[in-house]
């Protein structure tokens, strides 16, 4: 069954709600705190899965690996058989200790790791420079009339920094196509900060990391609390204080998920996507081909009003 599709912003570029976050491609180093480490083989085989179940973008970074993650994706959809112009290819630049003129100094970087994909999204990882907005979004202009990528999003902004990046982009003729954010039934934060409402006013598409509260969501954790010691440092600490404060939660997916004959995290994840309508998309990551396979379920998976308000009420009342 095809997959429909949502406008990236008010961009031309079509993306199905759910696309791959790659992180867990970074290959080695500090982001084994949280991710344990991939090979190529087991990468290809996510990568493939993926495409097989109709996702057709795929979100890395610049800070994955200091390009390793870039690299293993392009590999992969490489080795899937993909061309450029099948996918839609998202990255990031690292903004600690820079300016706004490392991105068009680091550019060349990304699309020789991304190579032979193009740059669909480049996006500002964190509002954390030493320039302003309005230099960080000057600078994704001048790289989009330079052809070197199609749009321009920032991660994890607030809403008035989101707004002045739209509004530095608009002085280009140019849309702010997303702002990524952490959201999820138990994280719900940057809704309560207002950032969700100011992006569907703005016409941004939000991206949601972590949609499953980095596997917290599936209810695994809850079933089995020894599997929690197999986890990285940073997970291991943050997952095992959640675990007793987000049962009721669980237990109520576990119910929804039986009617559907599915699995709790399919139903966590159709809830994102279609909390706000076509506002939300999300980039579960994977590890395994299963939970691909888990992610694709949740495209098409529509929920009940009543679900959809039962969930929204419950999480509203744990979220952390």
């Amino acid at each position: 069954m095809a997959v429909e599709k949502r406008h990236l912003g008010n961009t031309e570029i079509e993306i199905t709600p759910i696309g791959l976050g790659c992180w867990q491609f970074h290959g080695g180093g500090s982001s084994n705190i949280v991710w344990k480490s991939l090979l190529q083989d087991e990468v290809d085989k996510i990568v493939k899965t993926a495409l097989e179940g109709g996702i057709n973008w795929f979100d890395t970074a610049e800070a994955y690996g200091s390009g390793r993650s870039e690299k293993s994706l392009s590999t992969a959809l490489g080795n899937a058989g993909k061309s450029d112009g099948d996918v839609v290819a998202a990255t990031k630049w690292r903004p600690f200790f820079r300016t706004a003129g490392s991105i068009s100094k680091t550019i060349g970087d990304r699309q020789r790791f991304l190579a032979p994909f193009q740059i669909d999204l480049h996006q500002i990882h964190m509002p954390y420079s030493f320039s302003s907005v309005k230099s960080e979004m000057d600078a994704m202009a001048a790289l989009v009339k330079a052809g070197k990528i199609r749009s321009v999003g920032v991660s994890n902004f607030k809403a008035e920094k989101m707004r002045q990046a739209h509004t530095a982009l608009a002085r280009h003729g140019l849309p702010l196509a997303s702002n990524q954010v952490r959201f999820n039934l138990v994280g719900r934060n940057k809704e309560k900060e207002g950032v969700l409402d100011a992006a569907r006013e703005l016409g941004v598409t939000i991206i949601a990391y972590s949609p499953l509260a980095q596997g917290l969501l599936t209810g695994k954790f809850h079933k089995n609390p020894d599997s929690i010691k197999k986890l990285p440092s940073f997970r291991r600490i943050t997952t095992g204080r959640m675990i007793e404060k987000s049962r009721p939660l669980i237990r109520t997916l576990e119910d929804i998920a039986a009617s559907y004959n599915c699995t709790a995290s399919e139903v966590a994840l159709s809830w994102v996507i279609n909390h706000m309508g076509d506002t939300i998309v999300a980039i579960p990551g994977a590890s395994k081909t299963e939970h691909v396979l888990l992610n694709v379920g949740a495209m098409n998976l529509k929920l009940a009003p009543d679900e959809m308000v039962k969930l929204d009420e419950l999480s509203r009342t744990i979220a952390f």
